[in-house]
């Protein structure tokens, strides 16, 4: 990105006069879909400035967003959910469930259209999930009925389309173009207030590492970005896409005000996926196939490493991406396309951002002696029948965890459906269970669940998490 003397006055005459908006965030990361009601009126903001300073043209960025908040919509959803006149009172809500009231939640967020031919507008999922009604509303005040295309939990990016014409759409930049120091400008719709402009710069590429995000590769800025603000768009100077602004961070809670911790899915990612949702309503990922583990300092003084880093393979599984590209057990994994791997969550986070076929140049230390492989992901599996694996397994289906379990740290399974009657109900299996381990071998994934039943156990026994605790059952 290019700035001139002028381009950089600018923005510092947008810093100087833009700042007034209250920050409510929760106590950690936090990914603000809900706002205030949409009672108020929207509030302009653009600040009166005279027109030069003596003979000298003032710099600003109003035509520059004259092209850009065209683009950016108001989403408004609503929910219909039960709820008890006893409120969370365990006791008279089992003994009056018949007692239950439809109640209308409602949120706001933002959204960006990013074809204007289509209808197809790009906002986070957490915005829309569980909606029962979803709705547009334009910069200019025409308001749309919203239709599901798709979405994806792991990543937050969810597509709709509205039939409208005379859009305006804003054209997608090149993300991995973006440097720390590029100046950015933050445009949705905070607290319900109406249209708002921030501006910052980047303050850092290829975040990752917050805990319950799913798979991230974060731009992060200190433009402000608050609730109301998800889904909106992350432009650069020349007015073009270069994230969805997605979360922000306040450990400290709304009293502290905005710190300048905001973050944004780079449009290389949010392009893929909506591609991808566009073409087949779902997003398929690759994968390489393996088991890892991290790099402590015992391991890396048994391996001779120079550095506590990376990802160790523990097992490669056969026919996978990783078994065709020579990976064996006890290789290093410390990157992947040039980015640095430092643990196993890095490794996993890699892969989760891959489309199936990617190719993976793989920064591999075997034996302390530095080498490169290169692997054609595979598709990731979704989900697995119980049957395929073991008859007393009939009747219930198995998938990975959301990614959002997985970067808070959790491993193992998730029970997905479990058939009414059948030998897996029998035993006490549920939908929701998540599998932690069991007799047939280690695992911390999909893959690793389904090859350790390469030899079935003379006793099946899983170890279940199951609202809020633990314990084993046995499956007969």
């Amino acid at each position: 990105m290019k700035t001139s003397s002028k381009t950089l006055l600018a923005l510092t005459a947008a810093a100087a006069f833009g700042g007034f908006a209250a920050t409510a965030m929760r106590d950690a990361i936090e990914v603000p879909a809900l706002a205030a009601p949409a009672a108020l009126p929207a509030v302009p903001t653009a600040a009166a400035l005279p027109a030069a300073v003596g003979t000298t043209p003032l710099p600003s960025l109003a035509p520059m967003l004259a092209r850009v908040t065209p683009a950016v919509v108001s989403v408004h959803t609503k929910q219909r959910v039960q709820v008890s006149p006893f409120g969370d009172d365990p006791m008279f809500r089992r003994m009056f469930p018949q007692l239950t009231q439809e109640r209308i939640a409602e949120s706001l967020g933002s959204g960006v259209i990013v074809d204007a031919a289509r209808g197809l507008i790009v906002t986070n999922h957490h915005v829309i999930e569980g909606a029962d009604e979803v709705s547009v509303t334009l910069d200019d005040g025409r308001t749309f009925a919203a239709e599901f295309v798709g979405s994806d939990p792991d990543t937050d990016v969810a597509v709709m389309r509205i039939k409208a014409s005379n859009l305006q759409a804003v054209p997608l930049a090149d993300s991995s173009q973006l440097k720390v120091g590029d100046f950015v400008v933050a445009v949705g719709n905070p607290f319900g207030i109406g249209q708002t402009v921030t501006s910052g710069i980047v303050s850092a590429v290829g975040r990752s590492g917050l805990r319950g995000l799913g798979y991230q590769n974060f731009i992060q800025t200190d433009a402000s970005i608050n609730p109301g603000n998800s889904g909106g768009a992350l432009v650069n100077l020349n007015g073009e896409l270069v994230g969805i602004n997605t979360a922000s961070f306040n450990p400290r809670g709304s009293m502290a005000g905005n710190i300048g911790l905001g973050f944004a899915i780079p449009t290389s990612i949010a392009r893929s996926v909506m591609n991808q949702l566009v073409a087949t309503g779902e997003v398929r990922r690759g994968t390489l196939g393996l088991e890892v583990q991290d790099v402590d300092a015992r391991i890396a003084q048994a391996l001779g490493l120079n550095e506590t880093r990376g990802a160790v393979v523990t097992r490669v599984f056969p026919n996978s991406a990783a078994a065709a590209a020579g990976l064996k057990a006890g290789d290093v994994i410390v990157g992947a396309n040039g980015q640095h791997i430092d643990d196993r969550n890095s490794l996993r986070n890699f892969e989760g951002l891959q489309s199936v076929g990617s190719r993976v140049t793989l920064d591999v230390l075997r034996d302390g002696k530095p080498l490169q492989l290169s692997a054609s992901l595979r598709e990731q599996p979704r989900a697995v029948a119980g049957a395929e694996l073991d008859p007393r397994l009939s009747g219930v289906t198995f998938a990975e965890l959301p990614a959002s379990l997985r970067q808070s740290g959790a491993g193992g399974v998730l029970v997905e459906s479990v058939e009414r009657g059948s030998r897996a109900a029998r035993s006490g299996l549920q939908k929701g269970d998540i599998i932690t381990g069991a007799t047939t071998g280690e695992f911390d994934d999909l893959p690793g669940f389904r090859a350790s039943f390469t030899r079935a156990p003379a006793r099946l026994i899983f170890n279940v998490f199951r609202g809020g605790a633990r314990g084993p059952i046995e499956v007969l």
